[in-house]
């Protein structure tokens, strides 16, 4: 049988383009498909942040026009090839030339180009794709537009949309796009309470919908999640499912990483090598037998830093270190900044996005913290288990089905969780674990053990994918 053919699109790719979650996704996942059994390829914006690394091997491909409101607009196609996979640039200077990646006053024309440039383009590069994978809000016109428009072109292919994260969907004024997108009425399947919602039209267009993980599936059919989606969710709920992300572990390697001061596999002694540099360099009093609990987030609400915020006092009248990497609401990096300046000995507070330094807080803290109001997925507890730091999670979304309670009495488990969104079952949590981390060393010792065998490979997921490509597509055996 011929090999499955799959185009991703998508609005960023690492290492070409990143802003968050979805860059990873889309830079790992289809590298981990079988190449034997698949053709995967990946169309992304050419944005002006791409790095020249890149773009002087960027070979073009073609060029047309794609036609939005009443204007023609050029749209160049340039090709990259990677591990197995095509990486196609859609090349536009008038939306994409820009610093950046988003917030920009035209954000809704920007991607209906960008959505028409990927079902129009397909011709020219010669590659009919069996399925084509969309993400998030800014393809997520796609599926609307090849069921209403473009269905009559390609005959067969079957589309999927994943939902990184429910909160943002695209949601614009009729009046404003209506010309945009060619409608001459407005189609109740992007009907957004008289507004144009693009993910709903992806949500009842496409032939599989898929979430981030199984838990935050079934969570957004319940309206404390569902952003105003959540009957649209349960509507659709023959054909949603969610796939659990995975991390990158050839990038994300303890072995290997050169951000961190000691390589280690498995070894706790070779850990706290990077906990006392991660110590030094922090200014902190060199002791291994504190222990660091790590944050590195986005400091928003939805990361739980109401709650931090609400208990930090308690959290750091323990005998503990807690440092925190990341920027966000200006309210939270100055509570951060005020609160670390009580504690010179136990606190450290670094408000600015730093890679080199978030792969130094995973390899040399003890435990890290992530107590979300709601998180699709979440890829920073899977880093950290991979570095052996502990996580302590809330138990939402894929936070809730990667940490799993650590049972002293069987030895297993690989964290610590809480169930209800309160500061105070957070701190009561944190005090479990650093309580284990005093009382209970060889415990302490296999928990660590426990996180760092952990298996968040994409080939899991890409497994799974690939059995749903198959069965939409009729080619399961």
């Amino acid at each position: 049988m011929d090999k499955l053919k799959v185009l991703f699109a998508a609005s960023e790719a690492f290492p070409f383009a990143k802003s968050g979650g979805l860059g990873d996704v889309i830079g790992s996942l289809p590298k981990a498909f079988p190449a034997e059994e698949t053709d995967i390829r990946v169309v992304l914006p050419k944005y002006e942040c791409i790095p020249e690394t890149y773009t002087h091997q960027f070979k073009f491909v073609n060029s047309f026009y794609v036609h939005i409101g009443s204007n023609d607009q050029y749209c160049g196609i340039l090709e990259y090839k990677s591990d197995n996979v095509t990486f196609y640039f859609i090349d536009n200077e008038y939306y994409f030339k820009r610093p950046g990646l988003y917030g920009y006053y035209d954000e809704a024309e920007r991607f209906i180009f960008f959505c028409r440039a990927v079902l129009e383009f397909i011709p020219y590069v010669d590659f009919y794709p069996d399925v084509l994978h969309c993400h998030d809000w800014q393809t997520a016109l796609i599926p609307y537009l090849y069921k209403e428009q473009y269905s009559w072109h390609y005959q067969n292919m079957k589309t999927v949309f994943t939902i990184h994260n429910l909160k943002f969907q695209g949601v614009y004024g009729f009046k404003d796009i209506a010309n945009l997108i060619n409608f001459d009425y407005f189609p109740s399947t992007l009907e957004f309470y008289e507004d144009v919602n693009f993910m709903k039209g992806a949500l009842y267009c496409s032939d599989l919908v898929t979430t981030v993980s199984p838990t935050y599936a079934e969570e957004i059919k319940d309206p404390y999640y569902g952003e105003h989606l959540d009957g649209v969710i349960r509507d659709i709920a023959d054909h949603e499912i969610g796939i659990l992300n995975g991390i990158n572990d050839k990038e994300y390697n303890p072995q290997t990483d050169p951000h961190i001061w000691t390589n280690y596999t498995s070894s706790y002694g070779k850990k706290m090598e990077n906990k006392a540099a991660l110590q030094k360099h922090l200014n902190l009093p060199v002791d291994p037998n504190k222990p660091i609990i790590g944050m590195i987030t986005r400091l928003t609400e939805q990361k739980g830093l109401d709650l931090v915020a609400a208990v930090i006092h308690e959290i750091l009248q323990m005998e503990l270190q807690f440092v925190v990497l990341g920027t966000g609401e200006a309210g939270y990096e100055n509570m951060l900044r005020d609160v670390a300046g009580y504690y010179p000995d136990k606190m450290r507070a670094c408000i600015t996005f730093d890679e080199d330094l978030s792969r130094k807080i995973y390899a040399g803290t003890d435990m890290f913290l992530m107590p979300s109001k709601f998180e699709p997925c979440g890829l920073s507890q899977m880093i950290a288990m991979r570095y052996g730091s502990i996580p302590i999670v809330r138990e939402t979304g894929g936070l809730k089905d990667t940490v799993h309670y650590y049972n002293s009495q069987t030895k297993e488990g690989n964290g610590y969780s809480f169930a209800t969104y309160n500061a105070h079952d957070m701190l009561f949590t944190i005090q479990k674990a650093v309580g284990l981390f005093y009382d209970y060393k060889d415990d302490w010792k296999q928990l660590t053990k426990n996180a760092l065998s952990c298996d968040f490979n994409w080939r899991h997921s890409a497994e799974t994918y690939l059995y749903y490509y198959k069965k939409i597509c009729g080619r399961l055996n």
